[in-house]
């Protein structure tokens, strides 16, 4: 059976709307859906029916969507780029409360973001810094305050800045004065 794309070019001596109701290209677009429903990022877009991510069995998928952009931003993009996604899961597994295995992985998906170059929605792992902030995190924030890195210098620095001070919001301006009070400290 051909997808949905093969279908529409199939059935394209059809004006528009009536592509739109050919039988054989809504089987096939229905079909289609179905699959992206198992598949990333689309598989992990409904979430949780009960809202409890910690036990929603679907919560290893948003881990691997997450180390998949954090550890592979080139395929990730490629295949998958979704910033929103990205953003809303960030959010999600920063909200929920996790047993130690997950924090351990999301503490390191913190470590890894902090020692790459910014990408898109980035910042949202403070939110998950703040939700799993323990000793660990801290000393690998640390050391990579102390990394060869600018960029991990300036992120890991930012993110324990932020950790001492659970009221300031993560916005895009404090961000600004930040860099620019470590830009004046280096001068």
């Amino acid at each position: 059976m051909p997808g949905p794309t093969e279908t529409w070019l199939l059935t394209q001596p059809l004006e528009a709307d009536e592509q739109y109701r050919e039988p054989a290209f809504l089987h096939a677009r229905r079909k289609y859906q179905q699959a992206q429903r198992c598949s990333l990022p689309d598989g992990v877009w409904g979430g949780p029916a009960n809202g409890d991510l910690a036990t929603w069995p679907g919560l290893p998928y948003v881990l691997l969507f997450l180390e998949w952009e954090a550890k592979y931003p080139l395929e990730w993009t490629q295949h998958a780029k979704a910033w929103g996604t990205k953003q809303s899961l960030i959010r999600e597994v920063a909200r929920a409360r996790h047993e130690e295995a997950i924090k351990a992985k999301l503490t390191d998906l913190v470590e890894i973001v902090v020692h790459r170059a910014y990408r898109c929605k980035d910042r949202e792992y403070v939110r998950v810094a703040r939700a799993v902030d323990s000793a660990d995190l801290r000393d690998r924030l640390g050391r990579a305050t102390e990394s060869d890195s600018p960029w991990a210098r300036c992120h890991a620095g930012y993110v324990l800045w932020l950790l001492d001070r659970p009221d300031l919001p993560n916005t895009r301006r404090v961000w600004q004065t930040w860099v620019a009070g470590e830009a004046a400290a280096l001068l």
